[in-house]
């Protein structure tokens, strides 16, 4: 009895030892990753990309004189366009294209640049790389896709003016709606994240199977509404604070619930970065066929 008993607390030392030398890793992973995708040559087109919704809103409440009067006197409909270029424009675009290519090229930039096999030359488990590449790539896209969100309504707000804004934001839910859209975003980059990476490892050439998935995420309202569900956006259009028309020829269906949409992108995500961890167990480099 004794014997079984300290079989399997040297069990649990080693599997302790284990999880703390995977966590060693992946943070050093996650260090090396995000100085190379904050600061690499590549970082140039998402920075591209976050400032465009910044600078589009800009435009729209500063340059026009008489944008902060229009917003004062009609909030409600300030708020729909606001939905309208969240949905049209950051999600659809912005984010889905910035995460396309910061965790596209997790691998893919790797593979290119003929320095994968250093990493599969250390002592780490390829699970444990890829849960190391896919938290550096999660951590740059939030960080850099939340602050255009939260520049964007910056902007917005600033042209209802001061005490309006505090009343809303206080007392009339604007704060709530503002961690609805900071929340969707980051749902969003954990989602297409996953989607992505997977990608990456999965196709040579990555770009086709990319926008074969644009393409679903933006005919997603002509679909059925069985097809609708295989899809990252219809989850997150469920979750917009301010609803938005998907046209008269979109396919009418239930917005899924958010106790039902959040778990369900999340399980979607872990069942891709599964695979993603069977794919990369097997993945043998040939730099010659790249």
């Amino acid at each position: 009895m004794s014997s079984a008993v300290e079989a399997e607390a040297m069990k649990i030392e080693r599997e302790s030892k284990a999880g703390a030398l995977w966590r060693r890793q992946v943070l050093a992973i996650m260090r090396l990753e995000i100085r190379k995708n904050f600061w690499g040559r590549r970082a140039l087109l998402m920075y591209f990309l976050a400032m465009i919704p910044v600078l589009l809103l800009f435009a729209l409440t500063t340059l026009d004189p008489r944008a902060h009067e229009d917003i004062s006197h009609d909030w409600g409909q300030a708020k729909i366009i606001f939905a309208n270029i969240y949905e049209g424009l950051i999600l659809r675009t912005v984010v889905f294209f910035g995460c396309a290519w910061i965790f596209m090229n997790l691998f893919r930039g790797e593979v290119v640049d003929k320095s994968l096999h250093y990493y599969f030359l250390a002592p780490l488990k390829r699970s444990v790389l890829v849960a190391g590449k896919y938290i550096s790539g999660l951590t740059v896209s939030s960080v850099l896709f939340l602050l255009s969100i939260a520049g964007s309504l910056f902007f917005l707000y600033m042209a209802r003016g001061y005490p309006a804004n505090v009343h809303y934001l206080l007392d009339g839910g604007g704060a709530a709606e503002v961690g609805d859209y900071l929340g969707i975003t980051l749902l969003a980059c954990i989602g297409y994240g996953a989607v992505f990476m997977a990608i990456g490892l999965f196709f040579r050439n990555p770009v086709v199977p990319a926008l074969i998935v644009y393409a679903w995420e933006w005919l997603n309202f002509l679909l059925p509404p069985s097809l609708k569900r295989i899809s990252i956006i219809h989850y997150l259009h469920s979750l917009v604070p301010v609803p938005v028309s998907e046209g008269p020829f979109a396919t009418v269906v239930e917005p899924t619930s958010p106790w039902l949409a959040i778990p369900g992108l999340l399980l979607l995500t872990l069942l891709v970065l599964v695979i993603a961890s069977r794919r990369i167990r097997r993945m043998e480099i040939g730099y010659g066929n790249e």
